[in-house]
């Protein structure tokens, strides 16, 4: 009896679901697409409804031919791409290139690579979704007409080599803006005034903040306002005017969709997007868990759904109960948020294949970062199915005034002035035994620290009063976190693009990554106003968010996909003309360093790549010569006096050293800042701790002077 053919995208993933099938299955791998657009051309036929020219893609000839010849003696044939647009278009191209009838069901999909879920699609396999094929269409068509038409227009106008994408530009207006908004901030001055409290003589002390007068919230806007204040508290008395307790709930986050999946592993292991989806698509396929086999540790990993199956539900409950207690299990039934209108509602969650498989049961098999992302996946998986944490909050609130012979409360005088405090302690882990959700800067709040028991009527003793000026912050530039959110917030592409459209808009150029955010470049500055003067449909947010809500409509059969092609075309293509008349050559000066070329002495100039700036020879392609960009920190080496300069490890890790290696070794981890310490005379570096929060540190490592960071040269936003 012949065997049946099982056709998947990759070797690993075909390495593991034939385990599964046995030995009537052979299964074989496509390697991804096999056909597509050409790159030589437009591809494109704009007069016959914008049908598609597909052609085979350069190198997977040989595995087309081995396709079709284990297809031909095949019993039966099933197409186990991924279950997403882009699987359903690489099967229904499958399906074309191996003359499959369409209307045969061979299409199996599947949310998992477990033993079960691979036999259960077996059973029950269908007909190709010609929807989903329309909607992938659809896109890469769309993408096509935006790139292939504008790129070339800004090829002519600006510099060769530039590309516009229908998403990626309005990811780079996106940090342009930000850029803006910092760039236009003006900072504005206020204070705080912290007092430090002592419960009786020798009791534990605590912080309260100023908060106002006679419960009226005052603002402190200058140091004359802070004087007035500390004034009128001179000989004043502090008195505990109420004490207020109450039990509050803390819920777990959610399982992990594409989206939050790369924004905690951003901040939490510092992953990029593109990384994220790599670790996490061989966490998916299969990894090799000694005598278990090539096993399949997550499900799939591109998701917009929350949506956890009973029995994954079932398993956990089981575990957490075995290993937390019965109380620590969530009786709150099925938690879930709103589908989101593009939602394909069909996919579960990302979580682990088996709940009970801990990540310290296979370190041993896993590298690094598979078992940090996996340990992330789990962590989040579990929690989330556990019961909520319970917390006591307490706020204390503390009236400051002088005795007065006409009290109004308590012997001090009518007006007073208030200090609060705050302070939480945890009543009941629950799900923060094993998981806490980490957070953007914009999110955080400040830790609210323990505080002694007080009781109303409380005299406390004035240990010190702390002013401290600050001034507010401008927006903070986008991380890979903040970004993908925001993205995903403004319905701007879908989770699985955001990698390669950060990917790209690093590799153009357009924008920088600078301490772990992104900057724009001038090229980028440039792109984005060109586009906005003459396309600004094509990257207005808005638009584009509709957009992607019209081609959703493809994939739900409410509009055929010509038809979306169609209504933009037009519009677009009459813009195109005009711009092609209206643009006038644009030169953009290149920014020229003071290095020269080690092979012919021209001063190089500064470029942008895929990991930030670097030194390129202006005589490319005669002279190919390229150095990294050294960017100065405008500190001199205490050994040799040189600039110290920005520097990168092999394996990525930033630290600073002298320009004049190797001659002069001196290398420091922290960014050092040209401020000197008071104490010794060297130089600082910039620091975080938990207990000072940023603050500026002595690089001497003798001396133990520190500085508030707020108050010294901080690094820009």
């Amino acid at each position: 009896m012949a065997k049946s053919l099982v056709i998947v995208e990759s070797p690993a993933k075909a390495k593991t679901i034939e385990k599964f099938l046995g030995k009537r299955f052979a299964v074989k791998a496509s390697m991804g697409h096999v056909r597509d657009l050409p790159k030589s051309q437009f591809g494109v036929d704009v007069d016959h409804g914008f049908q598609p020219k597909y052609i085979t893609i350069r190198g997977k000839g040989d595995i087309l031919k081995e396709l079709r010849d284990s297809a031909r003696k095949a019993g039966r044939v099933y197409l186990a791409t991924d279950p997403d647009r882009e699987g359903e278009a690489i099967a229904w191209h499958l399906a074309q290139v191996l003359g499959l009838p369409e209307e045969e069901p061979l299409r199996i999909t599947f949310n998992e690579i477990t033993k079960d879920a691979i036999q259960k699609a077996i059973k029950h396999p269908r007909q190709v979704d010609q929807t989903l094929v329309d909607a992938q269409q659809a896109r890469r068509v769309l993408d096509r007409v935006v790139g292939y038409k504008l790129s070339p227009l800004l090829w002519r106008k600006v510099r060769r080599g530039l590309s516009a994408g229908r998403v990626q530009s309005v990811a780079v207006r996106l940090i342009v803006d930000r850029e803006d908004e910092v760039q236009a901030f003006v900072p504005e001055e206020y204070w705080s005034l912290t007092a430090n409290l002592q419960v009786g003589q020798d009791g534990q002390s605590f912080e309260a903040r100023y908060y106002g007068r006679d419960n009226q919230k005052r603002e402190l806007k200058n140091h004359d306002e802070v004087q007035a204040l500390l004034d009128r508290l001179a000989g004043a008395v502090y008195r505990v005017d109420s004490v207020k307790k109450r039990e509050r709930r803390r819920n777990p986050a959610l399982p992990f969709t594409t989206s939050s999946l790369q924004q905690e592993a951003a901040r939490k292991l510092g992953f990029t997007a593109r990384r994220t989806m790599s670790i996490a698509q061989q966490l998916y396929e299969g990894l090799e868990l000694g005598p278990e086999g090539q096993v399949g540790l997550v499900t799939y990993i591109r998701t917009d759904s929350t949506r956890v199956a009973d029995q994954a539900r079932e398993e956990a409950a089981a575990f957490i109960k075995e290993t937390f207690g019965p109380d620590h299990v969530s009786t709150e039934g099925p938690r879930e948020e709103k589908a989101a209108k593009h939602a394909q509602g069909a996919h579960e969650c990302i979580r682990p294949t088996v709940a009970v498989r801990q990540p310290d049961q296979v370190r041993q098999w896993l590298t690094n970062d598979q078992l940090k992302l996996y340990k992330l996946i789990w962590e989040r998986f579990v929690a989330s199915q556990m019961a909520p944490a319970v917390l006591d909050t307490v706020t204390v609130e503390i009236a400051a005034g002088r005795p007065s012979d006409h009290p109004d409360r308590d012997g001090l005088a009518q007006a007073v002035e208030v200090f609060r405090a705050s302070g939480s302690t945890i009543k009941f882990a629950g799900f923060m035994a094993v998981y806490i959700e980490g957070q953007d800067e914009a999110d955080t709040d400040k830790d609210e620290s323990f505080l002694p028991e007080v009781s109303e009527g409380d005299t406390l003793n004035l240990a010190q009063l702390d002013p401290r000026q600050h001034f507010t912050q401008p927006p903070p530039r986008y991380t890979e976190a903040m970004l993908v959110r925001t993205l995903e917030e403004k319905g701007i592409g879908r989770p699985s693009t955001y990698a390669p459209i950060i990917e790209t808009i690093l590799a153009r150029g357009y924008v920088s990554r600078e301490e772990k955010r992104f900057v724009p470049t001038e090229l980028g500055r440039i792109v984005v106003d060109l586009l906005k003067e003459y396309f600004p449909q094509v990257i207005d947010v808005e638009f584009t968010a509709s957009m992607e809500n019209q081609l959703d409509e493809v994939e739900e059969g409410k509009m055929p996909w010509s038809e979306v092609i169609g209504e933009f075309y037009g519009p677009f293509s009459e813009t195109l003309t005009a711009a092609e008349e209206a643009i006038g050559p644009m030169e953009i000066p290149e920014e020229i360093s003071d290095v020269p070329c080690d092979k012919c002495g021209r001063l190089m100039v500064v470029k942008y790549g895929r990991y930030g700036k670097f030194l390129a020879c202006p005589g490319f392609p005669e002279c190919k010569s390229t150095k990294p960009y050294l960017e100065s920190t405008g500190v001199r080496c205490p050994k040799c006096g040189g600039d110290i300069v920005e520097r990168k490890s092999k394996k990525g890790r930033k630290f600073y050293g002298c320009a004049n290696y190797p001659a002069c070794d001196f290398v420091v981890w922290q960014r050092p800042v040209p401020r000197y310490c008071p104490d010794c005379g060297h130089f600082m570096v910039q620091k975080k701790s938990k207990e000072l929060g940023p603050h500026l540190a002595c690089a001497n490592e003798s001396c133990t002077y520190t500085e508030a960071l707020e108050e010294a040269e901080a690094t820009p936003v």
